[in-house]
């Protein structure tokens, strides 16, 4: 029977006997973590991706990712024949019964770039058929499930939503790093179908999978607002938590002493700061917010002045370091260490890493002597091709350093005392710029 008119007995039985065909669309970290998790409950997965250099290494076993599980469980279903990477998404919606989208929706020039969800949802419209259910998990501006993703699918194949075939949204909610747990065990998973034939198939599917149960939503686009609105609570508590870092260092004001006792209060949650916010999803979450309300009149002014308040924050950055090299009587060729590339801590992902603007305004002023240093990440393209050493070591890196700026917070700088680093540096009178307090006194 077709995917969309089983019932749940009928549906588990065919999990359970590995005739479930799941075609995951983007094979980032996100989207391999999501394929896990489907073969782990016994379904067979094909994974689609444009990139064809990175399905050749997943079909031959390289997988790049941060989690274990991930990698064990996608070499161990290549063994079995339960998985295999396509760059054919026509063929791939050809051959499955559920299709998950789940490719990068970024920015450019400010407004969201849909050519990746319409190329994905154009091949699965394309291979489409009677009773397969397709459910978005790109985080999206809202109404886009609704109105881009349905007329693209019925167009281009011929059915009709709800009649023939079922379309869902339901975010992904992970954290890099942790993603197949957060599936499976952390989180509700969120689903809204575009109608209840859809809705029902769904909210089955993914009871199989998210052991917090599920949330049904009234709609798809209520469901990808609350995901927007996540990443947007998140980056407004962040902005406030760096005005107060800016305040305190300005009044000569521990921010840690500042922080334990205003988290004493049960009604607040005061954030640490950093040099800003990296990632594909907090940065760009609040502008696919502001471009969705632009287009009703509505302006989002606080979500905006977040935002600002964030990409403003490595500049704040630059401009304490130029104070301490001044205090220090150095010039140019004072060495600048980062303690961190990673845009969060205990990652080995840089994309969007505030690092990188921090280390393109350092350049512009015309210092020359600049190291990073990352427990996580061994080489990276961006900071090769900026010329600017990347060091695994710690001591290296800071030896003969003038200023320290801790960017990350990575478990590996937890441990650390201003008197280690000042050992590591060999100077007295370095200057220790700590973002994300961290290090002990």
């Amino acid at each position: 029977m077709p995917l969309l008119f089983e019932d749940k007995i009928t549906l588990e039985r065919r999990v359970r006997e590995g005739a479930l065909r799941v075609a995951v669309y983007g094979m980032g970290g996100v989207g391999l973590a999501i394929a896990t998790v489907w073969l782990r409950v016994g379904a067979k997965v094909l994974g689609v991706d444009v990139d064809s250099d990175k399905v050749n290494r997943l079909n031959r076993g390289i997988i790049d990712h941060e989690e274990k599980v991930v990698i064990e469980t996608l070499k161990n279903a290549l063994e079995k024949k339960f998985f295999r990477a396509t760059t054919d998404g026509i063929l791939a919606s050809k051959e499955s019964d559920l299709k998950i989208v789940i490719v990068p929706l970024l920015l450019k020039n400010g407004e969201p770039d849909f050519n990746p969800l319409i190329d994905a949802t154009t091949k699965i419209g394309k291979g489409l058929k009677r009773g397969d259910v397709v459910v978005v998990e790109t985080s999206v501006p809202p109404g886009t499930t609704e109105e881009l993703v349905k007329e693209i699918l019925e167009r281009e194949s011929g059915l009709r939503v709800e009649e023939d075939f079922g379309l869902a949204y339901s975010p992904e909610r992970v954290m890099v790093g942790r993603a197949v747990k957060d599936i499976e065990e952390r989180y509700p998973k969120i689903v809204a179908g575009i109608g209840p034939r859809s809705t029902n198939i769904v909210k089955t599917l993914y009871s199989l999978i998210a052991s917090r149960g599920i949330i049904v939503m009234s709609s798809p686009r209520a469901a990808e607002l609350e995901k927007l609105v996540e990443g947007a609570y998140r980056d407004v508590n962040i902005a406030l938590a760096n005005e107060v870092w800016r305040l305190c260092n300005e009044l000569g004001v521990d921010y840690s002493e500042v922080l334990r006792a205003t988290n004493s209060q049960p009604y607040c949650h005061l954030h640490k700061p950093g040099i800003g916010v990296g990632g594909l999803c907090i940065p760009i979450y609040p502008y696919l917010l502001m471009w969705r309300a632009k287009k009703l009149g509505i302006k989002l002014k606080l979500v905006g002045t977040a935002r600002r308040v964030n990409e403003e924050q490595p500049e704040y950055i630059l401009q304490l370091t130029k104070r301490a090299i001044r205090s220090l009587n150095l010039g140019p060729n004072a060495k600048i260490v980062i303690m961190g590339l990673a845009y969060r801590g205990d990652i080995g992902d840089a994309r969007m890493s505030p690092t990188y603007k921090l280390i393109d305004l350092l350049v512009g002023e015309g210092f020359k002597n600049i190291v990073v240093h990352d427990p996580r990440i061994q080489f990276d393209k961006e900071i090769a091709s900026r010329g600017v050493p990347l060091s695994s070591s710690l001591k290296d890196a800071l030896n003969g350093a003038d200023v320290v700026i801790v960017a990350t917070d990575h478990s590996e700088y937890r441990k650390l005392s201003r008197s280690y680093l000042e050992s590591l540096t060999g100077k007295r009178s370095f200057i220790l710029i700590d973002t994300k307090q961290l290090i002990s006194s």
